[in-house]
């Protein structure tokens, strides 16, 4: 208003005159009328403490029951292996390092499957650090930005879901192509529609099969072949896992073959609690999945098969084996690959579900199937969020007109 009023009087009539005392206001308002009026001259904007280093913190700390139940289950099923087949079995430069070191192949012997198990883990983590750091700092040298934290979770995920017995060359290769086509041809962390870590395993399970499925690829020892809880089930049927010694506490506490960080859920959940208490990962994601997945579970074992064994396969089997649990915890929950809507996220959490059950059951060639659905899962994710914004403007309108 003050300003009003001296746009009714030139600077020349308070020059001089009984107004001239004014003039210094004057000029000082003319000063402040050059400033944008949408521009802020308080601070009313609250910030999070919670920053993107802090996130990829978090979840590289929620993995760590991951990490140690790799070390020891992939030791515990080496030295497991070792004694079933004689010391004759015990080769290779890891195998030489654990006897000079004095430990015993026993499996029951916690510091032996420790060191072991870390002999198998460090090798693949140290390659997948310096060759996807390597395109990491030569895409941020290119664009210009600082290089991002988010290479931490991608580089551990990448690791806990390989099995233990990968070439380090095709460790190289899968995170190469992960990161680069996985991520930084659509801009880098934040603009990527599918994860990165994911697609690089994607990318080593169709390219090199055969050291990435199959009976000898989960246990890293010459001459020694195990199926998997899931390929016995396909073959077999549920019923048989107890045949071949296998529990469901076995799953899971995770004392079973599969990749390095996914076969305990117990792990899994432990995580999963301190990503919900530090509220990086979304539960509606969570109950979506899990609702998916228990859902179809029950429709199929109502359906049943007599040439299927996997129609009989519960829901709780489906929670405990193959990488669900993992998959479930630290890929669905993903938040730049997930939806952004909150109904959007029960939906894309109940896709996931759904199909993890449809490809483990129906297609007989993948007795896995989340890696595969979580990034069917992430395709249509922001398609799921289009029709959700739709219809809610489609809501709105109704409800105004």
């Amino acid at each position: 208003m003050l300003r009003d009023f001296f746009d009714k009087f030139e600077p020349s009539f308070l020059k001089g005159g009984r107004y001239e005392k004014y003039f210094p206001l004057y000029e000082m308002i003319e000063s402040l009328a050059l400033t944008p009026r949408t521009v802020t001259t308080v601070a009313p904007h609250a910030r999070s403490f919670v920053d993107m280093k802090r996130i990829m913190t978090y979840v590289v700390i929620s993995t760590i029951p991951c990490i140690l139940m790799a070390l020891y289950n992939t030791g515990y099923q080496a030295n497991g292996a070792i004694m079933a087949l004689g010391p004759d079995s015990a080769t290779g430069w890891r195998a030489w390092l654990v006897a000079k070191s004095g430990l015993p192949f026993d499996p029951g012997n916690p510091f032996s499957n420790l060191f072991f198990g870390a002999l198998y883990f460090l090798p693949i983590y140290i390659v997948t650090l310096a060759i996807g750091g390597i395109w990491e700092c030569l895409f941020a040298v290119v664009r210009g930005h600082e290089v991002n934290e988010g290479f931490l979770v991608t580089s551990m995920l990448f690791v806990l879901i390989l099995p233990a017995s990968t070439p380090l060359w095709q460790v190289a290769l899968g995170i190469s192509f992960g990161v680069v086509l996985g991520k930084e041809v659509f801009g880098g962390t934040g603009k990527n529609f599918l994860n990165p870590a994911l697609v690089g395993r994607a990318f080593l399970y169709f390219a090199y099969p055969a050291n990435m499925s199959g009976d000898t690829v989960w246990t890293p020892v010459d001459g020694f072949s195990g199926a998997t809880a899931l390929g016995i089930t396909a073959a077999e049927g549920p019923q048989a896992l107890a045949n071949h010694g296998i529990s469901w506490w076995d799953a899971f506490f995770g004392l079973i073959q599969g990749s390095l960080g996914e076969t305990s859920t117990l792990a899994c959940l432990l995580g999963l609690v301190f990503l919900l208490a530090t509220r990086i990962a979304n539960w509606r994601l969570i109950v979506g999945c899990l609702g998916g997945m228990i859902g179809f579970s029950l429709l199929l074992n109502l359906i049943g098969s007599d040439t299927n064994p996997m129609f009989a396969m519960p829901w709780y089997w489906h929670l405990v084996l193959g990488g669900y649990a993992f998959g479930l915890v630290f890929m669905v929950t993903e938040p730049v690959s997930a939806s952004q809507t909150n109904v959007g996220r029960y939906v894309y959490g109940a896709l996931i579900g759904f199909m993890v059950v449809m490809i483990r059951v129906i297609n007989p060639a993948f007795p896995e199937g989340m890696m595969l659905a979580i990034l069917f899962g992430n395709i249509f994710a922001p398609l799921i969020d289009f029709f959700v914004i739709k219809a809610n403007i489609a809501r709105r309108a109704k409800r105004n007109a």
